[in-house]
């Protein structure tokens, strides 16, 4: 557990923010909520006894080492996280913390990845990216249906919403990311990531039960295409969206998440559902659970603890698959989510 250890949380106020700061506590951490919204988080301190918080910016260096000064770690849930996260990073390794974020974004990963292993390596320090619902659950899937083997022909993420209910957050992001790639799409093929102007197919993808064969978008491209390959030598790795989930993502007026238990989750329900091919075995990983923003938050500060209590296989920038034990790991989070997993 956290033993009374402090953890920075940027972005606290957020949608995922607030999930991140419960889910450290309800884990024995002591959050400390930052971000550079003072009103914001003063209306978190005032619903949230004994949160302490520190104001802080991007753009404000020195607020950021005062916002990470005494933690043991710092989680990020600040996007979009193409302006978030070298800055959080950098502080991160000035402090000599490891650094956490929930970054869906494809980019701002891969920028994580360029611009930050070998200083991160060089310093002993672990740096997760997209250590959330997208990128990091299903590399961990991906990752514990390979087993002992670390190649693969194609590894292929379907993910299975009975809807989407986009926060600003993840709206601000996506705008984001498409003005980076100036509209185009995205698909990791042949080793490499491919940038198109076709419209992606619509396919059927036969989900395990309650699903059964649902209509996708293939190539529907996530941050799986990051996470994956950056430890796993899968050539074709594709991801998937059922339709419906698809179609509200990209509505305008589809609204937010609205809370429907006292811990403050949606009646969103997911299956994540992961296929590994090689030669002609077939390998498959399942994750079911609620509310894709909920479990960003026991997923992010799982690997906080297994960070800070030396559960990690690698330093540096690694994605979930590469730092921890993922089919532990996915074992350790029965609270939160049902997996069927080989053997």
């Amino acid at each position: 557990m956290g033993s009374a250890q402090k953890v920075a949380v940027f972005g606290a106020y957020g949608h995922t923010g607030r999930f991140v700061v419960a889910q450290l506590r309800e884990r024995g951490f002591v959050p400390v909520a930052s971000g550079r919204d003072a009103v914001k988080l003063k209306a978190l301190a005032a619903a949230t006894a004994g949160l302490e918080t520190r104001t802080a910016s991007v753009d404000d260096p020195a607020s950021l080492d005062l916002a990470l000064a005494g933690t043991a770690a710092v989680i990020n849930c600040a996007g979009p996280f193409a302006t978030t996260a070298a800055p959080v990073i950098e502080a991160a390794l000035r402090a000599g913390i490891p650094y956490v974020d929930v970054a869906a974004e494809i980019e701002a990963n891969l920028d994580t990845f360029t611009h930050f292993a070998e200083r991160a390596r060089a310093a002993g320090t672990v740096v997760v990216p997209a250590m959330a619902f997208y990128g990091g659950l299903g590399d961990l899937l991906a990752t514990a249906a390979m087993g002992d083997r670390t190649t693969a022909d194609e590894a292929h993420i379907a993910y299975g919403l009975n809807g989407w209910h986009p926060t600003e957050g993840t709206r601000v992001a996506g705008a984001v990311s498409r003005e980076r790639r100036n509209g185009r799409r995205i698909r990791f093929s042949e080793g490499r990531l491919e940038y198109r102007d076709d419209a992606p197919p619509t396919l059927d993808w036969d989900f395990p039960e309650p699903l059964g064969t649902r209509a996708v978008i293939g190539e529907f491209t996530m941050a799986d295409v990051v996470t994956v390959p950056s430890h796993l030598s899968v050539p074709e790795v594709r991801t998937y969206m059922t339709v419906e989930a698809a179609g509200d993502l990209s509505r305008p007026d589809t609204p937010a998440p609205t809370a429907v238990d006292g811990r403050g989750r949606s009646a969103q329900t997911f299956l994540v559902d992961v296929v590994v091919r090689s030669g002609g075995t077939e390998r498959r990983a399942t994750a079911r659970g609620r509310d894709i923003y909920a479990v960003t938050a026991p997923l992010a500060v799982e690997a906080v603890e297994r960070i800070l209590s030396g559960r990690t296989r690698a330093v540096g920038v690694v994605s979930a698959g590469a730092a921890f034990d993922a089919a532990d790991f996915l074992r350790a989070l029965s609270a939160h989510l049902s997996v069927d997993l080989p053997g």
